[in-house]
């Protein structure tokens, strides 16, 4: 029988082709080919376990360096490389640092503008709250009358305060006013202007609360557009007639009869 000392020490690695085989009393086994031609993680714990020997470990770091010499260029041109671009990330003028700090940047920016806009957003319904429950004081007018007023006004493109000074001479916030001239509800709407803003529609319609203020609003609207902003010739015209206005400014006239003052000063604070 073998004495296991000299047995341990007749074992040896030897490298091939690249190819680490362990020789183990004239038997060998093939590890794997090492990654990049370094010594396989496994060759070096199986040696180490089974010689624990400082002589026989030197013996396999001269071994490990023959390989090492041969693909170690390899290596080391993979680890500068990686050494390289690791400083050239972490580095403060780096160009992932820079695109870092901009994306932080850019989020704080957007977290910022969406703050800005849900406070815009409430500063907008305090004003619009505040409106309504003014208007519904001053008019003593139900709050969910002044809330049509105001928020239809606001969607046809008109000043609430012009809105609820119109309401307040032409029908006293009336919802089932008829002047002597036929004009109908709270915007004392024509029943022949109120088929050409919305053709089919039927008399009783006009008598609809959000319906009237609709149509009225959006008639002053057009009147606006027409005379390129002028609010004074828009209200005169909504009043007396766009054809009797126009008549009158041919002449060189004033056409105006005291109604746009008396809307505007019904709509202001």
């Amino acid at each position: 029988m073998r004495n296991s000392r000299a047995t341990r020490d007749k074992r040896h690695l030897v490298n091939r082709t690249g190819i680490w085989t362990w020789q183990y009393d004239g038997e060998s086994a093939a590890l794997p080919r090492p990654l990049f031609g370094s010594t396989p993680a496994s060759a070096v714990v199986g040696q180490w376990e089974r010689e624990n020997n400082l002589g026989q470990l030197s013996r396999f770091l001269v071994s490990a360096g023959v390989t090492f010499r041969r693909h170690g260029g390899k290596v080391m041109a993979m680890t500068m490389t990686f050494l390289l671009g690791a400083t050239l990330a972490s580095g403060p003028n780096s160009t992932a640092a820079n695109w870092q700090l901009r994306e932080r940047l850019r989020r704080a920016d957007a977290k910022l503008n969406a703050r800005q806009g849900e406070l815009e957003l409430v500063r907008m319904e305090i004003s619009r709250l505040n409106s309504i429950v003014d208007n519904s004081k001053r008019y003593k007018i139900p709050a969910d009358l002044a809330a049509s007023i105001y928020d239809i006004a606001r969607a046809e493109g008109i000043d609430p305060r012009i809105a609820f000074g119109l309401v307040n001479v032409e029908s006293e916030f009336s919802r089932r006013a008829v002047s002597p001239v036929g004009a109908v509800g709270l915007t004392q709407v024509m029943p022949a202007t109120a088929q050409l803003l919305q053709p089919g529609i039927s008399y009783s319609e006009l008598f609809n609360q959000e319906t009237n203020l609709r149509l009225g609003f959006r008639f002053l609207r057009d009147l606006l557009e027409y005379y390129k902003g002028d609010l004074n010739l828009a209200l005169t015209a909504y009043n007396r007639g766009p054809g009797r206005v126009d008549g009158v400014l041919k002449t060189g006239k004033d056409p105006s009869n005291g109604y746009a003052e008396a809307v505007i000063g019904g709509g202001m604070k």
